[in-house]
């Protein structure tokens, strides 16, 4: 139990460098840091905005455009319904006109053929059950009214605002993914009103740049190119109707000239699950890989199937970024987009379709630069706190236990040093919730020293050795020690999961300070207690 070989001495004594390695970055200026050599270790702890101040945004969500594309998107499943691809066992119906109304916001269908009006109603009825997306029980998201050979399709009071609503939560989650994807900077956002969210960033002095990150829609897309078109005609007016002239990405090259593309686009962007940039399959750059949901895959294999030969152009942001002729039918679900694309291109563009569409365009309302809102003086008399509390640990520990008092002392030095070194790592943010979460985690860490401790008086009284005691010590201790870290451990990362900004930095201090208090509170401690007892073996041992 007190044994340790050169191999786990050297492992223990390594990690404790590390943690220097990477806590010391934080206690050095910018200029030092820019001049550590390009292997060394460089992030530090961020301070929150409570701290150190930071960008603060107030955007306001257009909601009546997610009711305008919800409308169009309903359109377009209609006009695919009424039109169904050869194999699908149904009969095409052919219709006079569809046309949506958005002063009115209604939908009007109405059918060539009068002995198909039943047929159309009913398929009409079908698209907009299944647009119901995740409304609760008893919301009906449409109405469709039949009435002098025209079919009426508008949406219901009750899921417009569902429908906004969830515009609001979605714009949130997708802002929040693409400023922290780790979920580990304290970020705030949040809604403020039906149609407004207030984010704010701590550290971060450049509002202009994270609206820049925001306000990417970030809407992909995938559509049938027409060849038949010319661009020139095309930029000169000469679109034909359902047509769209778009240029091509900056990622694709400059010179390029735009292409008709089909305007509905055959599958979205919400058809995609996940996104990831690697190392090209064909040459150098790099390409990106992406996976579809289940309906994405069924169009995307029913569409490659049938237009083999034809080019399928992927656009992001109204920009084309590939246009691939479709080679065969691609059945598993999965693709990848090909270009020259430098690393930091196909992460970001992968980041961005990973996190999703915008829901709706965000509008900057207000946007400012904010200092700390605790004054210096609070800050100061914070840290004092801190540090008297600390010294009056260290002095009580010494005090009670001696010796195995100071190996303590030095564990909880090393345990800070440790904390310091994995935030520093992770680039985390620490506002006032994260420092308490780090008071939490010594206190805790001390608790465990003085279990072993007292356990080991109790052998000691017992009449056991000193080393004997001291293994029983350890050993008996184990439990308990094992059993309050792996619940305050598990409580933490139900507070990561469910918690948002500063509940989320708590978390991770706290989830990060279990760990390093159980290696340094019981191996440490452990390797420092069994050198001097294997070494020395004392006759007595004063604890």
């Amino acid at each position: 139990m007190l044994h340790f070989n050169k191999s786990q001495t050297a492992g223990i004594i390594g990690l404790v460098l590390l943690g220097i390695l990477f806590a010391l970055p934080n206690f050095l200026n910018d200029e030092t840091r820019a001049s550590m050599p390009g292997f060394a270790p460089k992030s530090t702890i961020n301070l929150g905005l409570d701290l150190q101040g930071g960008s603060y945004l107030l955007l306001g969500v257009d909601t009546e455009k997610v009711i305008d594309d919800r409308m169009r998107s309903i359109m377009s499943d209609i006009r695919r319904e009424m039109r169904p691809n050869r194999g699908a066992g149904r009969e095409r119906i052919s219709i006079n006109n569809l046309t949506y109304d958005d002063a009115a916001a209604h939908i009007t269908l109405r059918v060539a053929e009068a002995g198909d009006f039943d047929a159309a109603r009913d398929r009409v009825r079908d698209v907009t059950r299944s647009g119901a997306g995740a409304l609760g029980l008893g919301i009906r998201p449409y109405t469709v009214t039949a009435e002098d050979g025209r079919i009426v399709i508008a949406m219901t009071p009750e899921a417009e605002r569902q429908f906004s609503s969830e515009a609001v939560r979605d714009s949130i989650e997708v802002v929040r993914r693409r400023i922290d994807p780790a979920g580990n900077k304290e970020v705030v956002i949040a809604p403020q009103g039906v149609d407004r969210i207030v984010v704010q960033v701590p550290g971060d002095d450049d509002p202009e740049a994270l609206k820049a990150i925001i306000n990417r829609t970030g809407q992909l897309s995938f559509h049938a190119a027409d060849l038949t078109v010319n661009p020139s005609d095309a930029a000169s007016g000469l679109l034909p109707p359902g047509r769209i002239l778009v240029p091509y990405s900056a990622l694709e090259g400059t010179g390029r000239p735009p292409m008709v593309l089909v305007e509905d686009p055959e599958i979205t962007g919400d058809m995609v699950n996940n996104a990831s940039a690697t190392q090209s399959s064909d040459g150098p750059g790099f390409q990106i890989n992406f996976e579809f949901d289940s309906r994405g895959a069924r169009r995307f294999a029913d569409y490659t199937r049938n237009n083999i030969g034809q080019v399928f152009a992927i656009v992001l942001d109204n920009e084309i970024i590939s246009a691939p002729t479709i080679q065969s039918a691609i059945t598993q679900g999965s693709g990848r987009i090909t270009g020259d694309f430098t690393p930091a291109e196909a992460s970001d563009t992968a980041l961005l379709i990973r996190s999703g569409a915008l829901p709706a365009e965000l509008t900057t309302l207000e946007q400012r630069s904010v200092g700390p809102q605790l004054g210096q003086d609070s800050i100061e008399a914070g840290a004092k706190a801190l540090i008297i509390g600390f010294i009056a640990v260290i002095i009580y520990m010494v005090i009670s236990y001696g010796r195995f008092g100071i190996y303590a002392d030095i564990a909880l030095i090393a345990n800070v040093i440790l904390i310091a070194g994995a935030l520093s790592l992770m680039g985390s943010t620490l506002t006032l919730p994260g420092i308490a979460g780090i008071v939490l985690t010594i206190g805790m860490a001390v608790d465990a020293n003085v279990l072993i401790f007292e356990r080991i008086r109790e052998e000691l009284a017992a009449g056991k050795t000193p080393i004997i005691a001291a293994e029983l010590g350890y050993q008996k201790a184990w439990s308990a020690i094992l059993d309050a870290n792996v619940t305050t451990f598990l409580a933490a990362l139900i507070m990561f999961q469910l918690g948002a900004g500063p509940v989320r930095g708590f978390a991770i201090t706290l989830a990060v300070g279990v760990a390093t208090s159980v290696f340094t509170a019981y191996v440490l401690t452990r390797l420092l207690a069994g050198g001097y007892l294997l070494s020395k073996r004392p006759q007595q041992l004063a604890l």
